[in-house]
């Protein structure tokens, strides 16, 4: 893998995140044939559920986990033609009888890379303890995790392994993240997805691998930008969101980090644009979606000075207006839906996130080395809920 330093040492402090970016591609490959593997027993847990008209589907997870139920969503509701809703464990703990409200047969979806998390487990009593009837698929990459062993052998549950791989070292959740993803991607979306894998692969390869991606990459954060904005319709808002947060983790903080919808950046979240900002644009493949996210990259690249807007797009006559470094390309991905597009243009994000770190002298593994963040949310003190 092309790196940001070079040939990183283990004195760069970055081994771990720059070997999880890397290894993406083959994982992704791995997640594709466990869930072939597994896709009996899925079917016989899903198929029953999915046939209720009734049935609500609740994405949840905390941080990056919470992040693929946004990127999911969509896809899912539109596939399963059931009401999906993407809710952060992080909510549903604190307002369990508000986020569910509604009373009614509910498959919740639970991402965690290690399981361990206090979230990650007290989501899942609390929806057995609000709800009537609750059903518990649990995507992880931690099988020793305390969420994979508490619902190994329980009648509603099913637990869906990751690689072993995917269960990231690094501070950051990178091949964890995609890993997960991609295979509830797989597991609730069907048929449709088949193939997908290896073409997501592919490109992510040709990111990874590039000397040309690290030079524009580092032009992008030439000026030592104070502030970068990530831009994303639809899924790709969600894809946004996880890449602000990779940004503000690897940077300990220190390069504002800010994520909206196309549309919405408009309505007051413009104001944190100055002129030491840079933005990304991730160009959705929908038509009709493209054209608003064609708008505002317009609007600001006449404002922005030049070198300090790109667009991350599957298509290079996408008609953004850019050309050559200010054009991210995502080969071979024409006419992939968002929601699998997302993992492969998160790439860019991950290695914005890592050069940035690098840049401030900071270790990569471990941006917060005092501990005032830790990869394992620690300091949830869990309350119980009384009826």
């Amino acid at each position: 893998m092309t790196t940001p330093s070079g040939t990183l040492s283990s004195d760069d402090g970055a081994a771990h995140t720059v070997r999880e970016i890397a290894q993406q591609p083959a994982l992704w490959r791995e997640v594709d044939k466990t869930v072939a593997a597994s896709r009996d027993s899925l079917d016989a847990f899903l198929r029953p559920l999915v046939a209720r008209g009734d049935l609500r589907v609740v994405l949840t997870g905390a941080g990056t986990s919470a992040f693929a139920g946004q990127v999911l969503r969509p896809a899912l509701a539109r596939r399963l033609g059931r009401r999906v809703d993407a809710v952060p464990t992080t909510d549903l703990v604190a307002d369990p009888r508000g986020c569910l409200a509604e009373d009614v047969p509910t498959l919740l979806v639970s991402f965690a890379r290690s399981g361990d998390s206090p979230e990650s487990v007290a989501a899942t009593v609390l929806a057995d303890q609000v709800l009537s009837e609750v059903h518990h698929l649990v995507i992880t990459c931690n099988e020793q995790g305390r969420l994979a062993r508490e619902h190994a052998e329980l009648p509603k549950s099913h637990v869906l392994l990751m690689p072993p791989g995917s269960n990231d070292r690094g501070f950051a959740m990178t091949s964890s993240f995609t890993c997960m993803t991609l295979a509830a991607l797989l597991v609730l979306g069907g048929s449709a997805y088949d193939g997908v894998a290896e073409r997501l692969a592919r490109a992510a390869e040709s990111i990874t691998g590039s000397s040309a991606v690290d030079r524009t990459v580092g032009a992008l954060l030439e000026s030592a930008p104070e502030r970068i904005v990530f831009l994303g319709s639809g899924p790709l808002k969600g894809l946004a969101e996880e890449s602000a947060l990779k940004v503000l983790e690897l940077t300990g903080g220190t390069l504002m980090a800010v994520a909206e919808s196309a549309l919405g950046f408009r309505h007051g979240p413009k104001a944190v644009l100055n002129d030491r900002s840079v933005v990304v644009v991730y160009m959705s493949n929908d038509p009709y979606t493209r054209k608003y996210d064609q708008d505002i990259h317009a609007e600001l690249r006449a404002h922005l000075p030049a070198g300090s807007i790109v667009t991350v797009s599957a298509d290079s006559g996408a008609g953004t207006g850019g050309t050559g470094a200010d054009v991210w390309p995502l080969p071979g991905l024409d006419g992939v839906e968002d929601v699998a597009l997302a993992l492969s243009a998160v790439v860019y994000a991950q290695l914005i996130a890592l050069r940035a770190s690098l840049a401030r002298g900071l270790r990569p593994d471990n941006p917060f080395p005092s501990g005032e963040i830790n990869r394992v949310v620690q300091g949830v003190t869990l309350h119980s809920l009384h009826h």
